[in-house]
């Protein structure tokens, strides 16, 4: 039984037990790295996307795919050693709604599209002195933390409520158990042959073969997600104080960050809080150390408000599909859940709207500088 250390703190602080402490400095740790990988592949679902079906360049779409092939093989072995209980996550919970998740899906694709970005590419942009990314955050946290507590909640939970369903089978190991494949060879089977199709579609790309950068932002960014869930279905086991487990997500830890730093006394900093912390710090740095920091605002006021908008539709929708491109895109799919599919659907259907056909973003015309 561990035993945590007992520390006089000021009124009103709570303590924080041992397990949550390893977990936080595991987020701090896994958030940094991600920063700054972040910063020097440029490594975010939207952009790949575009560059994949707008530019022809498919380059960045596979190192997404190497990630999340990475991810589902490292999660799922880790699941069957019992490292990790991934049952005790929200991607595998028995209730859940489609309909909400696959519309969350789509307005977060949408609205990544109109900010140019998702909300950990906003994070990476703000640590390099990207003030656009910094309206992006705080409106993508303010939409967000009204949809999971405020305002739009009572909606969200009644809509939820409406079309939710309760399934036995919520992944693909569990669907092979009802037809009776069980234990290791349920998990590993799935994760190798659909992981495995993700790397060999990273690595049949002879371009991507030779951009190392773009290879080994993958295979990090993949091994990310499962430290993630290491860092919290093993070091922060505790039976009196348990972690929750969970690996990398940005919509909800953005919403909990923000309301950290206005309310921090009486609360801990969680997993999530911490990674974005990490985010911020690593892409700080290595924007300093690199010599890419550089001050960047808005164009116009149009181009505010297609950001904030977009933001806003990132923060609704990323609660609404319980993820964002990476909750949803790597950490979700990562469990094989059957409801992450449905949601990473939405996000593809949005973010290709946004890229293509009647409902397409036009790009911004730059307007010239008044003399002064």
């Amino acid at each position: 039984m561990r035993v945590a250390a007992s520390f006089p703190q000021p009124e009103g602080f709570l303590t924080v037990p041992e397990a949550a402490n390893l977990a936080v400095l595991a987020g701090l740790a896994i958030g940094l790295i991600y920063g700054v990988v972040g910063l020097l592949s440029g490594f975010c679902m939207m952009s790949s996307l575009r560059g994949w079906w707008a530019d022809g360049d498919d380059r960045l779409a596979r190192t997404y795919a190497l990630a999340m092939g990475i991810a589902i093989v490292t999660t799922q072995l880790l699941a069957a050693n019992g490292a990790v209980d991934l049952g005790k996550s929200i991607y595998l919970q028995p209730t859940f709604s489609l309909p909400l998740m696959f519309t969350g899906g789509v307005l977060f694709g949408y609205g990544m599209v109109l900010a140019n970005g998702c909300g950990s590419r906003a994070l990476v942009l703000l640590g390099r002195g990207n003030l656009r990314s910094f309206v992006v955050v705080i409106v993508l946290a303010i939409a967000a933390e009204m949809t999971l507590k405020g305002l739009v909640a009572p909606l969200r939970i009644a809509l939820m409520q409406a079309s939710q369903t309760t399934a036995t089978a919520t992944s693909l190991p569990a669907l092979l158990s009802t037809g009776g494949l069980h234990g290791a060879l349920a998990r590993l089977l799935p994760a190798l042959v659909l992981g495995g199709a993700l790397i060999a579609f990273a690595f049949v790309h002879a371009p991507f073969r030779r951009a190392p950068g773009q290879v080994l932002a993958g295979l990090i960014v993949g091994l990310l997600i499962a430290a993630g869930w290491f860092a919290t279905g093993t070091l922060g086991a505790d039976d009196f104080n348990p972690v929750p487990v969970a690996s990398l997500t940005f919509v909800a830890p953005i919403a909990d960050g923000l309301q950290y730093v206005m309310l921090s006394t009486g609360s801990t900093v969680s997993f999530g809080i911490a990674t974005v912390a990490g985010v911020l710090a690593g892409s700080l740095m290595t924007a300093v150390v690199t010599r890419r920091f550089k001050l960047e605002g808005f164009h116009s006021p149009h181009h505010m408000l297609r950001s904030a908008g977009g933001a806003a539709l990132m923060g609704v929708g990323g609660v609404m599909a319980l993820g964002c491109s990476v909750g949803q895109g790597l950490t979700g799919l990562s469990t094989l859940a059957l409801p992450s599919f449905i949601a990473v659907a939405g996000i593809f259907i949005g973010t290709a709207a946004g890229l293509r056909g009647a409902l397409r973003v036009r790009p911004l015309k730059v307007e010239p500088q008044a003399a002064h």
